[in-house]
């Protein structure tokens, strides 16, 4: 059975279904559809299946082009998982945030293969992109699987392979970026490796499920690690009145030794700002507390709080409250040039901005309309920067450096402007660094 089904997957017979069609499971599609495969999209959200097979895009940065080429292709979109046997592999790409407590909230992950088992069928392989903690894959999937009376790594299938995205970076693609893979078992392994590799240039085989697990949360807790450190660094330059973008400028300059990582108001995404709490959580079982990264947690989760506190001495030089304030955020996304809101941290300043009765708006290029979020709710659209608007506001909050943002008229027209990402170099009147 193994070898039929990568046979399949080497003549491109095979039918590729992926589960949850969002950041990471939309370009996996385009993907295997520009190779040859045939692909089926599963998704509970009935508007992306039908923008989809109207060869329409919900996602900036995929071009309703790129869709329409899947579709001419062969690729289908629909919300119904008894549809699951028309597909040989059933790669799952949904969410998985953290409940209110801080804790894994495996809900996504966990009704999707529930939705899923009655359909499985002999010789499916399962690959669970979703980030997660070691353990859940193994844990998880594998006796929900084997609940159909499937022996996984005989006549089924089971790989843990992270997802690897950076919405927007144009100098990484999905073919690009090196692709992790860990099966349950040898043979798992052989057919995911064989899956990936049609589709990835380079893919790297580590030894089970959990080490694949464990990888994907190191590379996200390395990068929550060293931001914390610097906006730890930020804050003690700022008492000292040094500047720490010119700092951190200089020292990436050393060819060895030194990566640059840059400060912010908090992390955002749907990575780095969860995935740390995820292994912190599953080390408690194993009596271990992870004291470095639950500080570095601490660190940044106290950035909106310190980039608040800016705000407000800057408003009081002027002789004002945040409190009946105009202020205006610009860049709403979680980072530069996209328009992913997932985790964003200006969202998060929105909301003390406002609990503190300021007058917020806020103007985007890349999100026209506050999208609807689960935890988050603004009746707002953007505000198109002028001369005219600029000038209305008490306060700019520069919360995410957009390229598309005129700086230039920013800062010749904003009363005041609070940089939360040291965009602007030189210093002036209007502007304070936070």
């Amino acid at each position: 059975m193994k070898n039929a089904l990568i046979k399949k997957i080497q003549d491109k017979s095979a039918v590729i279904g992926i589960v949850g069609l969002g950041y990471v499971g939309l370009p996996l599609m385009l993907r295997f559809a520009e190779v040859g495969y045939k692909v089926l999209g599963f998704d509970i959200d009935k508007s992306k299946v039908d923008a989809l097979n109207e060869g329409r895009s919900y996602i900036e940065h995929i071009g309703a082009a790129s869709i329409a080429e899947a579709r001419s292709r062969g690729f289908e979109a629909t919300t119904d998982f008894s549809r699951a046997p028309e597909a040989d592999t059933l790669i799952l790409c949904v969410p998985t945030p953290l409940n209110k407590y801080r804790e894994p909230d495996l809900s996504f992950v966990l009704d999707t293969m529930d939705s899923l088992v009655p359909y499985l069928r002999e010789g499916h392989l399962v690959s669970l992109e979703s980030t997660t903690y070691p353990g859940t894959t193994d844990e998880e999937l594998l006796p929900r699987i084997e609940s159909r009376g499937f022996k996984v790594g005989e006549n089924a299938f089971l790989v843990y392979s992270p997802e690897r995205e950076d919405p927007g970076n144009p100098n990484f693609t999905t073919r690009t970026i090196p692709k992790v893979c860990g099966g349950y078992s040898p043979a798992c392994q052989e057919i995911g490796v064989a899956l990936y590799s049609a589709v990835i240039d380079k893919v790297v085989p580590v030894s089970s499920t959990r080490a694949a697990e464990m990888t994907k949360l190191l590379e996200n807790i390395h990068r929550a690690v060293n931001i914390g450190l610097v906006n730890e660094m930020k804050i003690v330059a700022d008492k000292m009145g040094i500047d720490i973008h010119e700092v951190i400028r200089a020292a990436a300059t050393k060819p060895f030794g030194f990566v640059p990582y840059y400060p912010g108001p908090d992390l955002g995404g749907h990575c780095i700002p969860i995935d740390p709490f995820y292994l912190t959580w599953k080390a408690r079982e194993y009596g271990v507390n992870t004291r470095f990264i639950e500080l570095a947690g601490e660190v940044n989760a106290a950035m909106p709080d310190y980039v608040v506190s800016k705000i407000a001495a800057a408003l009081n030089t002027r002789k004002k409250a945040i409190n009946g304030s105009k202020i205006l955020v610009l860049g709403i996304a979680y980072k530069k040039n996209v328009d992913d809101m997932r985790e964003s941290p200006s969202v998060m300043l929105m909301e003390k901005l406002r609990d503190l009765d300021a007058e917020i708006a806020y103007s985007d290029p890349h999100v026209p309309v506050f999208p609807k979020m689960r935890e988050h709710r603004f009746d707002l659209s953007s505000v198109p920067l002028s001369v005219s608007t600029l000038a209305e506001y008490d306060c700019v909050l520069l919360a995410t450096d957009h390229d598309k943002f005129d700086y230039a008229l920013i800062r010749a027209n904003a009363q005041l402007i609070v940089d939360s990402r040291g965009k602007y170099l030189e210093p002036m009147d209007n502007i304070i660094k936070a």
